[in-house]
């Protein structure tokens, strides 16, 4: 089958003929409709996750999937063949993507199907940054009237954050570009977003937004410690990109360091959301697998949202 893989790390993404998996038992097989890049796919051809995880190679990339049921492996119960579905590859390797025209997947776990009014682009772009936005939104615990910055918010995670947020009533200032990457951002949602710009003085920024502080930051960009000292006493910050409460010793906030838990459960309530239009998911670029490097050259130019691939 045609991949992206790797043959070693660090290197270049591009296109090869690897061989088509089997499922094994508990496993289901699924052809591949679409896929989307997600920060690990990058970091994992940069060869910044060696030692971290285990790398399988020819390494296929690709966390996020949806396609179709091809095949059931031994023991499998709930699904069959031919039904719809999306999620995320949750598998204790890398190797075993989704950016290829097959990928196995655990049964059990990171999968759902596809509910009535959600497109195929959507699905195949929503598991990795939906779960994980929703994950860090729920950490911080919002309530109605808190202010909220979001560092980061013209990404895949950050702008589905930003509208989750809004929705239950925060007050979000969030982080973006002057220019392309702000109009995004505000563009989010109907209601009013305060976009700073991270390349000046955030702290004045902010300060004059929240001259309290704030009640919560959602760290998926930048420095996190700097932006914790941003939060009111008591403040929560909910990271993804490793931050712990050992990195902001000596000042009064929690931090929640996140790993999206892409549970058949949130995978569903996220598909329900957006199939209703209660909330979209921001794909801004769609190539086909056969245009991996572009895509992968997109994403590294930080192109806003998500950048969706087409896989069959």
């Amino acid at each position: 089958m045609r991949a992206v893989a790797l043959g070693e790390v660090p290197a270049a993404p591009a296109v090869a003929e690897v061989e088509t998996p089997r499922p094994e038992a508990g496993e289901l097989l699924v052809r591949v409709a679409g896929s989307s890049l997600n920060g690990i796919d990058a970091a994992t051809a940069a060869g910044y996750l060696q030692g971290m995880m285990e790398h399988r190679f020819p390494l296929v990339l690709g966390r996020d999937f949806v396609g179709t049921v091809e095949a059931l492996g031994e023991g499998v119960d709930g699904f069959a063949v031919g039904d719809a579905v999306f999620g995320v590859v949750m598998k204790p390797y890398l190797g075993a993507g989704s950016l290829a025209e097959y990928v196995t997947v655990p049964a059990g776990h990171g999968v759902a199907p596809i509910p009535e009014g959600l497109m195929v682009e959507e699905a195949g772009a929503l598991g990795v940054a939906g779960t994980t936005a929703l994950d860090s939104v729920n950490a911080v615990a919002l309530v109605e009237g808190e202010t909220l910055l979001i560092s980061g918010a013209a990404g895949g995670v950050g702008a589905l954050a930003v509208q989750i947020a809004a929705a239950r009533g925060a007050k979000v200032i969030a982080t973006a570009r002057p220019g392309a990457q702000t109009d995004f951002v505000t563009g989010l949602t109907s209601v009013q977003v305060h976009v700073v710009d991270f390349t000046g003085d955030l702290q004045a920024q902010v300060r004059e937004i929240a001259p309290d502080g704030l009640d919560a930051v959602l760290h998926m960009a930048g420095d996190g410690a700097r932006l914790a000292s941003l939060l009111r006493p008591g403040g929560r910050l909910a990271s993804v990109t490793g931050l712990t409460q050992d990195d902001v010793k000596g000042q009064d906030v929690t931090v929640h360091t996140i790993w999206g838990n892409p549970n058949a459960q949130t995978l569903t309530a996220l598909a329900g959301q957006v199939s209703s239009g209660a909330l979209r998911v921001p794909v801004t670029a769609t190539y086909p697998l056969e245009q991996a490097t572009e895509a992968f050259a997109a994403f590294g130019a930080s192109t806003p949202g998500k950048i969706a691939v087409t896989c069959s």
